[in-house]
């Protein structure tokens, strides 16, 4: 299994990204896709999550898939400087819920940095 994390970027304050994650060997219809950040400093933390059994994904930026693409997005509206991290998205297989714990994911992308400046 891998996942590409991609889209990140250097914008400045109140800028949207997009960020992609697509994966290989792995049906993401058919897993729990979360998105963590790492911000300079701090401990990774939970930002969003989508399953096929959690509708709209949980969190604090709108997250979406296209199964076609086997992809899943991170739409990142309004950024201040404290979005500023490097951000992962991980899978875990086989489920049809969002996983509220970090352990709880079976895969790691290598994660796209996002620097939030003006």
């Amino acid at each position: 299994v891998q996942l590409q994390a991609s889209g990140g970027g250097l914008v400045q304050p109140g800028s949207s990204l997009r960020l992609s994650c697509a994966a290989s060997s792995v049906n993401l219809d058919d897993a729990a896709v979360g998105w963590f950040r790492q911000a300079p400093g701090k401990r990774r933390e939970g930002v969003a999550c989508i399953a096929s059994g959690d509708h709209t994904g949980a969190g604090r930026f709108p997250i979406s898939r296209d199964n076609a693409k086997n992809t899943v997005y991170l739409h990142m509206n309004n950024l201040t400087p404290e979005g500023t991290a490097r951000y992962y998205c991980a899978v875990r297989l086989r489920t049809v819920h969002c996983r509220s714990y970090q352990h709880e994911y079976n895969y790691w992308g290598q994660g796209t940095l996002v620097t939030v400046s003006s």
